[in-house]
């Protein structure tokens, strides 16, 4: 029971049906665009420098996780190439770090 000059007990987050948490409307949404849940997202674009390197990650940066397939942006042809060589070990990688495996990178070059 709640004192009248105490404000009301709100539920912890773990008590609350999936739609109605922060996460649980983020995955809704992420879904509805046709992208893989929040979780995935998080995980690929939170860790990006760490799961690819700092060297790596000034050069390519995430975009769009959609399903298996993570879409990244280049600032130079030259690391198109090189993550065409990459592309199998960091799916790999990438697949540790996500509810949903990473399978394929679609590398687009960033326009100047």
């Amino acid at each position: 029971m709640n004192h009248p000059n105490m404000p009301p007990e709100t539920p912890d987050a773990n008590d609350l049906p999936p739609h109605t948490t922060l996460q649980g409307q983020l995955t809704r949404l992420l879904q509805s665009l046709g992208s893989d849940d929040a979780d995935s997202v998080t995980g690929v674009f939170g860790a990006w420098p760490e799961l690819v390197g700092e060297s790596v990650a000034a050069h390519v940066q995430p975009v769009r996780l959609d399903r298996a397939t993570l879409v990244v942006e280049v600032d130079d042809p030259s690391w198109a190439t090189e993550l065409r060589f990459l592309e199998a070990s960091l799916c790999a990688k990438l697949s540790s770090f996500t509810t949903t495996p990473v399978t394929r990178l679609e590398v687009r070059v960033k326009r100047r």
